[in-house]
């Protein structure tokens, strides 16, 4: 039997390393995919280091139910290599992106279309092997979407963080007040977010990060402000510019001083979408809670349905692609470390 190639999780808090096994067989509507491109996402590290940051110096476990070696990567594009009995054979041959959030297909989440939500899910690298390998095993043909004419680069990205911005944005489209929208954290998910809000919000879209240079490529991307959070009285200035701050923000970063951030500069009526998972905590006085009507919702991915909304909006060409930089499979940890180190602008997608 063939063998395959995988950039393994065999320690956490540890480098991945390459690992060998056989290549596995589908069955029933199992489909193998044999990789082409793989996106670099921030949660990968979370997942390396077996913990996520709930703040004040607690931490969430994430390696229950884990067993080593483990292979991440969820941004997954690729070709068909092998179907199942249960999957029409026309498929072999196929370039597909592949749908890694995948929920357990019985319970009342899945039913809904929510296997996001899945508490049972079998989402691909995080909880069963993922796409730092030549190939994949997928639970079903549906989770597999057509992605001509886009670049496979694009096609890959679009399953996690373009998404998550997509789904993150669809929350603030149609309500009342469409005033003005603030994107906060402009890594791989907030440039996606970027491109995207263009597409659907007439208003001008401002932006906010610490990095110099990702708001540089920002304004070169179609940004018409980008803000500083650390400048002094840059508070004081947005709710002036502003005329009494932001009515939708979406904070790409989720973390204490983003949140802090966002709460700070909203509107009275605002609305505010966290999808970021960089963790810690935020406190908010009740009052100025209420007195601001202010709205704050969490999201993390979107749906199969939102999947196939954002793929047919791209292959229309209504969407402009975000910075990338394409990096061999085999370097995945060197751009794992510059990625935790802040380095990166835009999205590392790897290259079988």
């Amino acid at each position: 039997m063939a063998l395959m190639r995988r950039q393994s999780l065999v320690k956490f808090d540890a480098p991945l390393c390459e690992t060998i096994v056989e290549t596995p067989k589908p069955q029933g509507r199992e489909v193998l995919v044999r990789i082409e491109r793989c996106g670099l996402c921030h949660s990968d590290l979370h997942i390396q280091d077996g913990y996520a940051d709930l703040g004040g110096g607690k931490k969430l476990d994430t390696t229950r139910g884990m067993t080593l070696p483990f292979t991440l990567g969820h941004e997954i594009a690729g070709v068909v290599d092998e179907v199942g009995p249960d999957v029409p054979a026309s498929l072999v041959g196929a370039k597909k992106a592949v749908f890694p959030w995948i929920g357990c297909g019985q319970c009342r989440d899945c039913a809904n279309g929510d296997e996001n939500l899945c508490v049972k899910q079998r989402f691909l690298g995080v909880s069963i092997d993922g796409g730092f390998a030549t190939h994949v095993l997928v639970p079903d043909a549906k989770y597999l979407l057509d992605y001509d004419p886009l670049p496979v680069n694009q096609a890959a990205t679009l399953m996690c963080s373009g998404v998550t911005a997509y789904g993150a944005l669809k929350r603030l489209v149609d309500r009342p007040r469409q005033r003005n929208l603030l994107l906060i954290g402009l890594g791989g998910v907030g440039m996606m977010g970027l491109s995207f809000a263009q597409a659907m919000f007439k208003q001008p879209i401002t932006v906010a990060d610490l990095s110099p240079a990702a708001r540089e490529t920002a304004l070169k991307n179609g940004a018409t402000v980008a803000y500083d959070p650390a400048e002094p009285e840059v508070i004081r200035r947005i709710l002036k510019e502003t005329e009494g701050g932001f009515d939708e923000i979406v904070d790409f970063a989720g973390n204490e001083k983003s949140m802090a951030f966002a709460v700070a500069v909203a509107a009275r009526g605002g609305k505010i979408v966290v999808s970021g998972l960089m963790g810690g905590q935020f406190t908010l006085p009740m009052v100025q809670w209420v007195y601001k009507r202010m709205t704050i919702e969490g999201f993390m991915v979107g749906t199969l349905a939102e999947a196939h909304e954002l793929m047919a909006l791209a292959r229309a060409g209504k969407i402009k692609p975000t910075p990338m930089r394409e990096e061999p499979m085999g370097d995945v940890q060197k751009w794992i470390d510059e990625l935790r180190a802040g380095k990166v602008v835009g999205r590392i997608v790897l290259k079988n």
